[in-house]
């Protein structure tokens, strides 16, 4: 295995186990708590995730990317689609809910923020399936 092939699977392999660790354990916990302690665990995962996952989301894209150029195997291909997919919907759906979650009062939450939270959850759902299947074929293309 080259580097490449390691780097690789070392920051999809992240990406993927810290997003679709928090969407099927994190996250089920959060909906039995009321909606101030949800929302300020929310504003807190959304700070500790905030900082890693700018970097490591379009960083495994890069990689996979470049396992395509290196190697254009279907497997490298299904992993590139699958972080694309992923990355593209985190920008355009998952973002700017996360910056408006942000400036909530947990107090005195939006009227709607319950339906907000469910559309993001939706597209979080999809999106750490999506990286759990690039992070798989990731590192099958690399073995």
């Amino acid at each position: 295995m080259n580097l490449l092939a390691v780097a690789t699977v070392v920051v999809t392999g992240f990406v993927a186990c810290a997003e679709f660790g928090s969407y099927a354990l994190v996250r089920p916990a959060l909906h039995r708590l009321a909606a101030r302690e949800r929302i300020t665990v929310e504003q807190g995962l959304l700070r500790t995730f905030g900082r890693v996952m700018p970097v490591g989301m379009p960083v495994g894209l890069v990689l996979t990317i470049a396992g395509v150029v290196a190697e254009p195997a279907p497997l490298s291909w299904m992993a590139a689609i699958a972080f694309a997919v992923a990355v593209t919907t985190t920008v355009l759906v998952n973002v700017p809910i996360n910056l408006a979650t942000a400036r909530w009062d947990p107090a005195y939450p939006p009227a709607d923020w319950q339906r907000t939270r469910r559309r993001w959850a939706r597209f979080q759902a999809f999106r750490s399936w999506l990286l759990l299947i690039g992070f798989v074929t990731a590192a099958a293309a690399a073995v």
